[in-house]
């Protein structure tokens, strides 16, 4: 695109760019993907889901970049030093940048963590912990009057979600695998940015901006069959560049239509918890029965203020 000097060589594109062409590269990836899927506008307030990773920093930095209306959310999960440095690394970025940042301990705020859940109730972790950040985010945005939560799922998670629900055919799921999520049902709309981005794309706009992340994976996930797939289209793509792009990219184009249909069906019957008030099929949502099996002890909270009685901090 230019006589500078390359920073990066995308395969996939077959293009090389300047440091200065790549971050602008990426920025409109970002607004492409926007527009195309009409996940927001630029007077809705967006709760960004963050990490501490390179993933949901890079989008974080590119929202603000563009002039949205951000606020992050990060959640402490207990799980050793790994949260520590996550949410150190989360509340450092937000500070440099005058950024608002919600910070919601899981254990002061409901009584327990991720491994807490995890060998209490025989379940998986990374099972007990999206469901746990799910609710989280979903509370958080309804008490707060967000428009949309986003996350930093890039190109590379997406390809491996949908190649574990080809493997199993999970039609349900594969119906709902969209970038954009409408709200309804007491669910807001959440959307994903990065989908056109790929893993090693958001780590070099950090590495360009200076952005310090979470270099480790988590502790609590090895032996995640998502991570086993990432290697499987990681070596599919070394051989034949842009095979993740065209085999997520294409599913949206001509495979999501044949699974749309009645992929929502599921939320027909939805009422409110007894308990928390979150949309479920049943009188008690899955979050609720399971921090009732995991906590040592029973907590009340209000999420949405500035302060929760429990000591977590927004």
């Amino acid at each position: 695109m230019c006589r500078g000097a390359p920073v990066i060589d995308l395969r996939q594109h077959n293009a090389a760019f300047c440091e200065e062409h790549f971050l602008r590269f990426c920025r409109s990836q970002v607004t492409k993907t926007i527009e195309k899927h009409q996940m927001f506008g630029p007077t809705d307030r967006i709760l960004v889901a963050v990490s501490g990773g390179k993933d949901s920093l890079a989008l974080w930095d590119m929202l603000d970049e563009l002039g949205y209306t951000t606020e992050g959310l990060t959640i402490g999960l207990g799980i050793d030093n790994y949260s520590d440095q996550s949410t150190e690394m989360t509340r450092r970025f937000a500070a440099e940048r005058g950024l608002a940042l919600q910070v919601v301990d899981l254990a002061a705020t409901y009584g327990f963590s991720v491994p807490d859940a995890a060998g209490r109730t025989g379940r998986v972790p990374c099972s007990a912990c999206g469901l746990s950040k799910r609710h989280v985010f979903d509370q958080v945005a309804r008490e707060g009057g967000f428009d949309v939560v986003v996350t930093g799922h890039n190109l590379d998670d997406e390809a491996a979600v949908l190649f574990g629900n080809v493997m199993r055919w999970q039609d349900d799921y594969l119906g709902r695998q969209r970038p954009v999520l409408a709200e309804g049902d007491g669910f807001p709309r959440k959307a994903k940015p990065l989908v056109r981005l790929t893993e090693r794309e958001t780590a070099a706009w950090c590495l360009l901006r200076g952005i310090d992340y979470v270099l480790d994976e988590c502790p609590m996930a090895d032996g995640n069959n998502h991570l086993a797939y990432k290697e499987l289209l990681n070596t599919l793509e070394e051989r034949t560049p842009g095979a993740k792009q065209d085999f997520y990219l294409g599913f949206l184009r001509q495979g999501l239509r044949h699974f749309e249909q009645g992929s929502d069906t599921a939320r027909t019957d939805l009422r409110a918890c007894e308990e928390c008030g979150a949309p479920t099929s049943a009188d008690r949502c899955s979050f609720c029965r399971l921090r009732e099996r995991a906590s040592t002890t029973s907590v009340t909270v209000e999420l949405g203020s500035t302060k929760h009685p429990t000591g977590a901090t927004s």
